[in-house]
């Protein structure tokens, strides 16, 4: 039966494509009281809402059982794992290998709300908060997400990203930057790899140029940001912790990848 509580629920069919990922219960303990799929809908739903866990709709179950399996799922690596699982059947489907070879980096920054945690003031874009970091793959897909600092400059946090190439992604060769990431880092991008030659290629912006002028490769990662940006909770970076908030962009894909899967 079709559910259509709330716009972020999961349908049958969205549910057909995550079920088969998803952990079963544990031959420890008792039966779980409350479904996985219900779950993961309020999971889902403050993702898209922004709302704080403990206001939660009562529908949905209680909100401590969300923030568990959550929290759980995370120090586990089960979310990572899954978003891992989905963006290669989504590019299977799409008709690339599953394993990319060319990517685009790029950072926003990101207002905190007010309380604990990691902050910064990224003084060029006059916010203070924290920075994403994300590698993508020519589909906007994100391979790596790292969340520091909004004081953090570009260059700076883009090697914490470039660092996991070498173990994680193994087949790109490509990587494409805006003028902020020119200078010694792309050195540093050919030296970092032992047994291959990466390129970290600047796409600048013509001095000449005026108004808005789409940019080759660029435009990419700008739309994810902006498919990020749709997600209420992603909106203000609400968490205390960056794994949390990188566990937040990978439930946001999750979310998107599923949708494109279950058409």
């Amino acid at each position: 039966m079709e559910k259509d509580s709330y716009p972020s629920d999961l349908s049958d069919n969205e549910w057909s494509v995550i079920e088969p990922l998803i952990p079963g219960p544990s031959k420890l303990g008792r039966p779980p009281r409350y479904d996985k799929r219900r779950v993961l809908d309020g999971i889902f739903y403050v993702v898209r809402s922004g709302i704080a866990w403990r206001m939660m709709p009562k529908d949905l179950p209680p909100w401590r059982i969300c923030y568990h399996y959550f929290s759980k799922w995370k120090d586990e690596g089960i979310w990572l794992k899954l978003h891992e699982e989905l963006r290669g059947f989504v590019r299977y489907r799409s008709g690339k290998k599953k394993a990319p070879t060319a990517a685009i980096i790029d950072a926003q920054s990101v207002r905190a709300a007010g309380h604990p945690g990691l902050r910064g003031y990224d003084a060029g874009k006059k916010v203070k908060g924290i920075k994403r970091h994300l590698l993508v793959d020519t589909l906007g897909l994100v391979l790596v997400c790292v969340v520091h600092s909004a004081s953090v400059q570009d260059r700076d946090g883009a090697r914490l990203v470039l660092a996991k190439l070498e173990s994680a992604f193994g087949w790109i060769r490509k990587v494409w930057a805006d003028g902020g990431y020119a200078g010694k880092l792309v050195q540093w991008v050919s030296e970092i790899s032992r047994h291959r030659k990466v390129e970290l290629e600047i796409i600048r912006r013509c001095d000449k140029a005026e108004g808005f002028k789409l940019l080759p490769r660029r435009w990419v990662v700008e739309r994810t940001f902006a498919w990020l940006s749709q997600q209420g909770r992603l909106v203000v970076d609400r968490e205390t912790k960056t794994c949390s908030s990188e566990a937040m962009i990978h439930l946001a894909m999750i979310r998107l990848m599923v949708r494109r899967l279950a058409i």
